[in-house]
């Protein structure tokens, strides 16, 4: 059996691989051999299928949950033979904990934006627009302005179906409308992520890191501002000039929501302050801040209690004339419960953000992403690289590619990661298959916002993608100047 498995494990590893291994305290190049080309095909075969979830409907962290426990199987079996096994458990556990970080800090924001949703206070929000009744172009411009202000703090996704449920209820019977505020919406939600650390996986990664400083991000508002901007001024004279007509629609906040909001910022600034003023990881600061809703989730059923055993109706913060409006136990805060929150978070997307890290820390374990770092950033030079990541970004899932990238960990200026923070994050707005924000529309705007529907305004988001470049380098040169990494 022995002899069998020295001669399965010659056929998969390089020739020469196991005498140099001899003796060998760095990784193995695994980059020529079978195991290194089986995990390359695997995580493509995965992310193939990842790409195709819209038709197959099979979940997009299965395949590369999969990919993952495979790869590094294949990794560990190798390590194993050449007594290295310790090299490979270390390797993976530094991209468990690097997951974890992302995967809690992801989690309690998850879970705010589930427990302001649950207040109704994205509902209110649309009442209010709604009931404002603005003119077609006015609401293209105030959904996709609200879009880029709204998803540096909620994800780009929550942002993008909020604003494209304001779009179906005032113009939902004009499909071309509804293609154009799409796309607004789609690119407005993207641009606005690029320039908050809180914005998007891609920007929280880097920020995480600590390749970019905090307050360094908003370096990127005008840049981004302006990935928007161009666009939207184009597509402008696009927009049907019409007057649509609404109906009234009433929305009751329920208790706590702005308090709820309150804590949501106080969460963020306790992430902040144990980062810059602590030293220690953003995520501590944020299950810290879970605790606030935590607590704050006790006083609602204990105060919900009380008003029930006193027979008083609690106080309803309300959008509009609440009369008629039934306020019966439905949503009793007796019973109340913050894990309710935490179970609705998206876990399909959590658990594929843990898929991607593995596969991408396994393949850069084994020497690609090496290679890749040698051939964009050294051959091509980081400007090139950083522009390409960016249009990549629009055909892959922009998480991989930004954490190949802070896996590779280039020698660059800050302006260059902050210029790959940028392109990473207003790329996928390229295609309506390139950001998260883009697919969901697809399906909550169905046979009015199409992928060739936002194909044929591809053209005017490539015009904005290049001027954003372009004033980065104009308006923020300096961040060139300083040594790279520095």
């Amino acid at each position: 059996m022995r002899r069998l498995f020295s001669v399965l494990l010659g056929a998969l590893l390089p020739a020469g691989l196991a005498l140099a291994a001899e003796g060998h305290h760095e990784p193995l190049d695994l980059t020529h051999s079978t195991v290194g080309y089986l995990s390359i095909v695997l995580f493509l075969v995965a992310y193939a299928l990842v790409m195709a979830e819209e038709f197959t409907h099979l979940r997009k962290s299965k395949p590369v949950i999969l990919a993952a426990g495979i790869i590094w199987a294949m990794i560990g079996w190798v390590y194993a033979h050449h007594g290295l096994s310790e090299m490979a458990e270390d390797a993976v556990r530094h991209n468990l904990l690097e997951y974890a970080e992302l995967m809690l800090f992801l989690l309690v924001a998850m879970t705010y934006i589930n427990a302001m949703d649950e207040r109704r206070v994205f509902d209110g929000l649309r009442a209010w627009l709604i009931d404002k009744g603005f003119g077609l172009r006015k609401l293209f411009w105030l959904t996709g302005t609200l879009a880029f202000f709204i998803s540096p703090v909620a994800d780009n996704l929550t942002t993008a179906l909020l604003m494209c449920a304001v779009v179906l209820a005032v113009g939902g019977d004009n499909a071309r409308f509804v293609t154009l505020a799409c796309i607004n919406i789609v690119v407005g939600a993207n641009a606005g992520g690029a320039f908050s650390p809180f914005g998007d996986i891609t920007t929280l990664m880097v920020w995480q890191k600590g390749v970019v400083e905090f307050w360094t991000f908003f370096a990127l508002f005008v840049p981004s501002a302006v990935n928007f901007l161009v666009p939207a001024a184009i597509m402008h004279f696009a927009v049907p000039n019409e007057q649509p007509t609404t109906a009234e629609e009433v929305v009751v906040l329920r208790p706590g929501a702005f308090t709820i909001m309150g804590l949501f910022l106080a969460t963020i600034v306790t992430a902040v302050s144990f980062h810059n003023f602590l030293g220690l990881p953003p995520v501590i600061g944020m299950l810290t801040g879970l605790a606030y809703l935590q607590f704050f989730a006790y006083y609602l059923k204990r105060r919900a209690g009380c008003c029930r055993a006193g027979d008083a109706t609690p106080h309803l913060e309300q959008i509009g004339d609440v009369s008629g409006i039934d306020q019966s136990d439905e949503h009793d805060d007796r019973h109340y419960d913050i894990f309710n929150k935490v179970s609705r978070a998206e876990w399909d997307t959590l658990l594929f953000f843990y898929g991607v890290v593995l596969c991408v820390g396994g393949l850069g374990f084994m020497g690609y992403l090496a290679l890749a770092s040698e051939a964009m950033y050294t051959q091509w030079g980081p400007t090139p690289a950083n522009i390409a990541v960016g249009v990549l970004s629009a055909i892959v899932d922009n998480i991989p590619v930004m954490f190949a990238v802070l896996t590779m960990n280039p020698p660059m200026h800050e302006g260059q990661w902050l210029l790959v923070t940028m392109t990473a994050g207003v790329g996928g707005s390229l295609l309506s298959i390139g950001s998260a924000a883009g697919v969901a529309l697809m399906g909550q705007a169905r046979g009015k916002y199409t992928f060739f529907g936002h194909l044929k305004w591809s053209w005017a988001v490539a015009l904005g993608y290049v001027a954003s470049i372009w004033v980065h380098f104009l308006v923020n040169g300096h961040y060139f100047q300083l040594p790279p990494g520095g």
